[in-house]
C-alpha cells in the first residue's frame, strides 16, 4: 500500500489507536479487541516488549483487514525493521529527518512528532504525510491545533495527548485529519485484568463519536 492510500484510510477513520501494552501478546489481543469494536487501524509502539513480533503476528493474522502502524520509532534502522515486520505507517515522538527520508524511499506513510512551528515546517518539507503534534495536551490541546491551522492550513495534523471521548470533537473541529488515542482507549490496568471486551466497547464509542460529529458537520454545511 502506498502512503497516500494509507493517509486516505486514516483520514476516513479519524482515529489512530495507540497500543502501548507490556508485551506482544497483550498488544495482539488489544488490536483484536479494537478491530472487533470497529476501528480497523492500530499503532503498536516500539516500547512494547516484543513489538516486532507483535507487528508480524498482527500482519499475518489480519492482513489488510487492519491498517497496521509502528509507533515510537526513533531512527531509520528501527523504521526499516518495522516495515519488514508489516508496518504500513510509522509514527515518531520526535523529528528525525533521516527517518522521514527512509519512509519516503519505500513509499510508506510517516507521521513524525513535532511541536513548534519550526519543527512542523521542517517535518512537512522533509516529506511527512501528517504531523503528530505531541505532547498536544501540554500546549493547550485543541486550542493549539486551531492556532497552528492559521499559518499552516495546508499541513495535516494528527495530535496525541489529551484526546478522549470528551475532547475528540474539539480536535476534529479544530481541523485535525485524525487523532491519536492512547491510554484513554487501551490502558494497562484493563490489560492486567484480562478484560479485553472493555476495549471493544470503547472502540465502538469512539467510532460513534466521530461518525456523529461528521454527520452533524455535514448537515450544518448543507444548511
Amino acid at each position: 500500500m502506498n502512503s497516500s492510500e494509507t493517509v486516505r484510510q486514516i483520514r476516513a477513520l479519524g482515529i489512530v489507536p495507540i497500543v502501548r501494552t507490556v508485551d506482544a501478546e497483550s498488544a495482539i489481543r488489544s488490536v483484536e479487541a479494537i478491530c472487533e469494536g470497529g476501528i480497523s487501524c492500530a499503532e503498536i509502539t516500539m516500547t512494547v516488549a516484543g513489538a516486532l513480533r507483535a507487528l508480524e503476528e498482527v500482519a499475518k493474522r489480519f492482513g489488510d483487514k487492519v491498517l497496521l502502524g509502528a509507533g515510537t520509532v526513533l531512527d531509520p534502522e528501527t523504521a526499516r525493521a518495522c516495515m519488514l515486520s508489516g508496518a504500513e505507517f510509522l509514527v515518531t515522538p520526535s523529528l528525525n529527518v533521516k527517518t522521514i527520508e527512509l519512509a519516503k524511499r519505500y513509499s510508506k506513510a510517516i507521521f513524525p512528532g513535532a511541536l513548534t512551528p519550526t519543527e512542523i515546517v521542517t517535518a512537512w518539507d522533509a516529506g511527512a504525510d501528517a504531523i503528530k503534534i505531541f505532547p498536544c495536551s501540554a500546549m493547550g490541546g485543541a486550542k493549539y491545533i486551531k492556532a497552528l491551522r492559521g499559518p499552516f492550513p495546508h499541513i495535516e495534523f494528527v495530535p496525541t495527548g489529551g484526546v478522549n471521548l470528551e475532547t475528540i470533537n474539539e480536535f476534529l473541529a479544530a481541523g485535525c485529519c485524525a487523532v491519536g488515542v492512547g491510554s484513554e482507549l487501551i490502558d494497562n490496568q484493563t490489560v492486567a485484568s484480562g478484560k479485553y471486551e472493555v476495549f471493544v466497547e470503547r472502540a465502538r464509542k469512539y467510532i460513534q463519536k466521530v461518525e456523529k460529529f461528521r454527520s452533524e458537520l455535514s448537515s450544518a454545511e448543507k444548511n
